[in-house]
């Protein structure tokens, strides 16, 4: 079986697949028209099909000519909020974008399930196909592991892959590493109360507003000061309110950031100390705060077993000057970590930036980012040998 030669074949149909789902992105958890278009891509597929209750995904199960373990591959499906600028033929026509590729991950998994069917006699065990909405920022794929995602072929998997494309890697270059390869996803909130009054006389009032200017200062010290460097954090303040009126001193001022952490025990750190930071800088002023920190995504960890194999499957089909490995983690987040929490697997970086694009060219969520979409048969390809690599005996 050459899966590469046969997802060449199948690529142009993936490519229309994915710029028609690029122009109808859809955010969150209820993907409708998505939904529809994956049911229909995979109809008269050898597949066992089931839809989610609180979230339009879908789950396919194609069970093998002979029995054996699941494997599970993944394609999460949802857009971003962000006002499509590019001058794409396809381009969105809705308002929302696919600005981190997952039209293109809904396509190779399309891709993969299509590939697989064709080779389903060969298959000793089952593939576990989920189609995940809400990967941004909704955790889709918590919800589906409570609908029972992971018990949908009576065996819980043994292993788990996902590829995601992004666009600072040349395209066709698959990445990886063993351990930590993506950070956790925490949000902070901190409000602080003060007494309100006129602007012109702060010193009759309590104002919140400047020590909510000084915890943003703050945030970035403790970040450098209280935090071991070989275990890095990344605290960004992305939301300030306060006041209505330019005239007013308000009775509260707001913030809200993003936390991410490369392990539990820096997670653990964070949860005591930064509700104790705002705290300390709001008594000092003579203001009371609130403070939430909580986890929104795990870290990532890949399986170090599960990720040498991968590395070397895939470095055995494309070449390993295709297959560089990622020296350090990166500071995004993904859901999929749910899933590695549970099942042993890898999360693999795809590279799609075009090639009139330069390194420094626009990043996943750009309103400008483009991928190139010949990327799909590998794409498709890799999944399915992945698992071919644990259903089919060498």
């Amino acid at each position: 079986m050459n899966l590469v030669e046969e997802a060449a074949a199948i690529a142009p149909g993936l490519i229309d697949l994915r710029r028609v789902l690029h122009q109808i992105p859809e955010v969150g958890l209820d993907l409708p028209k998505t939904q529809a278009m994956v049911l229909d891509a995979v109809a008269g597929l050898p597949l066992e099909i089931s839809t989610g209750k609180d979230l339009t995904s879908v789950i396919g199960v194609l069970r093998g000519g002979q029995p054996g373990p699941t494997v599970l591959l993944r394609g999460d499906m949802d857009a971003l909020p962000v006002v499509e600028e590019t001058d794409l033929e396809y381009v969105s026509t809705n308002g929302n974008m696919h600005a981190c590729g997952h039209d293109l991950h809904t396509a190779g998994l399309v891709g993969a399930a299509r590939l697989l069917s064709a080779h389903r006699e060969e298959l000793q065990g089952n593939v576990l196909f989920m189609f995940q909405p809400g990967e941004e920022g909704l955790g889709g794929a918590g919800y589906m592991i409570r609908e029972g995602l992971l018990q949908a072929t009576g065996d819980k998997p043994i292993a788990a892959y996902a590829i995601h494309v992004w666009s600072h890697a040349a395209k066709g270059l698959f990445q990886t590493r063993p351990g930590t390869m993506m950070a956790g996803s925490n949000q902070l909130h901190i409000t602080v109360h003060g007494k309100g009054g006129h602007g012109s006389s702060p010193y009759t009032t309590v104002d919140p507003v400047p020590v909510v200017a000084e915890l943003v200062l703050a945030l970035q010290t403790y970040a450098t000061r209280r935090v071991d460097v070989f275990d890095p954090v990344v605290i960004t303040v992305t939301q300030l309110a306060a006041g209505v009126a330019v005239n007013v001193i308000p009775n509260t001022a707001r913030l809200g950031a993003t936390v991410r952490t490369l392990s539990n025990a820096t997670f653990d750190q964070l949860s005591r100390e930064l509700p104790a930071l705002a705290e300390g800088i709001a008594t000092a002023h003579g203001c009371t705060v609130e403070a939430d920190f909580s986890k929104q995504y795990p870290v990532t960890i890949n399986d170090a077993a599960r990720t040498a194999e991968t590395s070397a499957l895939l470095g055995e089909v494309f070449g390993a000057e295709r297959v560089p490995p990622f020296d350090n983690p990166l500071m995004g987040s993904e859901d999929f970590s749910m899933v590695l929490e549970q099942v042993p697997g890898t999360f693999v970086m795809l590279g799609a930036r075009p090639d009139d694009v330069g390194e420094d060219g626009p990043s996943n969520h750009s309103s400008v980012v483009r991928f190139d979409d010949a990327v799909l048969g590998d794409q498709a390809a890799a999944l399915a040998q992945l698992a071919t690599s644990h259903l089919i005996p060498a």
